[in-house]
C-alpha cells in the first residue's frame, strides 16, 4: 500500500465504529484524524469539497465517502480475511443496506430520547448539546423521522428479525464467517449500548447480544493520531492513484462538470470534473487551495449525479 489509510472520524459516530471494526477485523494499521462533531468543518471541506458526513477515508489524494464504498475499498486493498465471503451471497449486501438505513434510523431516535442523552453526551455543557441538536436538525431537514414510540416498536421488531437470523446457531448473520452485514448491523447496537438505561431493550435477544460481543471483539486494529493539517499536507503532496474506470452513460461525458449529492440527508453537493463512472461508483476530480488536486469517490446507491454545466 503506497499511502496510509487515514480515517477521518469521531469517537461517538456509529458509522465510524462500523469502519473501525472492519479495520480491526482486517488487522490493519491506520491513521486517525478526529473531525468536529458539528459544523463548521473547514478541514473536512478542504478534502471532500463539501461532503460533511462522518466518517470518510483518505488514501493519499483519493477521498472515499460513504461507508459502503469505504468498506469495499478496504477489502480490495486487504482481501484477507474477506469482508464479502462468497458463501454469504447477495443477502449480505441486502442486509447491510437495510442496516445502514432502516435499522440506523430507528436506533438513533430511540437512543436520543431524554433517558439516553446524558449517556451519549456525558459531561458536555448544555449549550453543546443544544448546538448538536440544531446541527442535526438542519442536517436532516425534510426527513420524516419516527417518534420515540414508533422507533421503539420498530426497533423491537427489527431486533426480533435479527435474533431469528441467528436461531440456527450460526456465529455470524450470514453463516460461519463475518461479512459486511455484521459490521453494518452492529454499529446500531453499539450506539444503543452507549445508553445503558435504554440498552435493556436488547435483553430478550440473547443470541443477538452474544453475536454483538463476537463482532465487537475484533477491535479497531492499530492506529496512530494524525492532525487534520498533516492529512491535508499528505493530500497536497500526493497524486490520486486509484484506478478509475469510465463507462459511458447517457447524459454524462468524461471531464464534464457535475455535482454529486446524497439523496437522503446532509444534502450538500460536491462539484468537480467527472473522471470515474460505473454502476457502483462515481469519482470527481477537484482542486482545493490547501489540499491540492484530489479525486473524491462516492457510491452510486444513495447519491445523485447532476450536470452543472450547459455544454453537454
Amino acid at each position: 500500500m503506497t499511502h496510509d489509510l487515514i480515517l477521518h472520524h469521531y469517537a461517538g459516530s456509529p458509522f465510524s465504529e462500523k469502519v473501525r471494526l472492519v479495520l480491526g477485523y482486517k488487522g490493519l494499521s491506520w491513521k486517525s484524524v478526529s473531525v468536529p462533531v458539528i459544523l463548521p468543518k473547514p478541514d473536512v471541506v478542504a478534502l471532500t469539497g463539501g461532503y460533511r458526513r462522518t466518517p470518510f477515508l483518505q488514501i493519499g489524494a483519493d477521498i472515499y465517502c460513504d461507508t459502503a464504498l469505504m468498506c469495499r475499498v478496504i477489502d480490495r486493498l486487504a482481501p484477507t480475511p474477506p469482508l464479502y465471503p462468497h458463501a454469504a451471497g447477495g443477502q449480505q449486501h441486502i442486509l447491510a443496506q437495510w442496516a445502514d438505513s432502516a435499522l440506523f434510523w430507528v436506533a438513533i431516535p430511540y437512543t436520543m430520547q431524554p433517558a439516553g442523552v446524558p449517556h451519549i453526551f456525558g459531561q458536555a455543557a448544555p449549550d453543546i448539546v443544544k448546538a448538536f441538536a440544531a446541527d442535526r436538525a438542519a442536517m436532516t431537514a425534510g426527513m420524516r423521522r419516527p417518534t420515540t414510540a414508533d422507533a421503539t416498536a420498530q426497533l423491537r421488531t427489527y431486533l426480533g428479525w435479527l435474533e431469528q437470523q441467528l436461531d440456527d446457531g450460526r456465529p455470524f448473520l450470514c453463516g460461519a464467517l463475518p461479512c459486511i452485514a455484521d459490521f453494518s448491523v452492529v454499529q446500531s447496537l453499539w450506539y444503543i449500548r452507549r445508553a445503558p438505561p435504554l440498552a435493556t431493550i436488547l435483553g430478550p435477544f440473547a443470541r443477538l447480544s452474544e453475536w454483538a460481543e463476537r463482532v465487537q471483539a475484533f477491535g479497531h486494529g492499530t492506529h496512530e493520531q494524525m492532525s487534520s493539517a498533516d492529512a491535508i499536507a499528505i493530500a497536497h503532496a500526493a497524486e490520486a492513484t486509484a484506478g478509475l474506470r469510465f463507462e459511458a452513460e447517457r447524459g454524462f461525458a468524461f471531464g464534464q462538470e457535475v455535482s454529486v449529492t446524497p439523496t437522503d440527508y446532509a444534502q450538500d453537493p460536491v462539484t468537480g470534473r467527472l473522471v470515474g463512472l460505473t454502476d457502483d461508483e462515481v469519482a470527481l476530480e477537484r482542486e482545493d487551495p490547501r489540499a491540492g488536486e484530489l479525486v473524491v469517490h462516492f457510491p452510486r446507491i444513495g447519491f445523485q449525479i447532476r450536470k452543472t454545466d450547459t455544454t453537454s
